[in-house]
């Protein structure tokens, strides 16, 4: 059963911020942490980022970030670590979260 935005916003809002964890490669592993996002880089060039649909379906999601994708994110990360993705992230299918990840926290649409 999906949780009531509500509730997800008050989540959101007392949790710390979601953080980058680089790891060497072109996509995220299978295994993903709870909160934290996964940058997968690879020669230096930030491929995608994964991390789990913050609603709390558990469904693995996967965004790319090379220009040559279609659709693509941009990722900038601050002084601290935390994450900001463009454009916001819609799920068309299955929980059909939508939200923006910014400076960490997500923001629900």
């Amino acid at each position: 059963m999906k949780k009531p935005i509500w509730l997800l916003k008050l989540i959101e809002f007392v949790s710390p911020g979601r953080r980058i964890k680089i790891i060497e490669g072109d996509t995220p592993p299978a295994r993903l942490p709870l909160r934290n996002i996964v940058l997968a880089r690879e020669d230096g060039e930030n491929w995608a980022v994964g991390f789990r649909c913050p609603c709390g379906c558990g469904k693995k999601l996967e965004l790319l970030l090379i220009k040559e994708a279609s659709p693509n994110w941009k990722l900038s990360v601050d002084e601290g670590g935390k994450p900001t993705l463009y454009p916001s992230v819609w799920l068309k299918t299955g929980c059909k979260s939508h939200f923006w990840v910014r400076s960490g926290k997500v923001v629900w649409c």
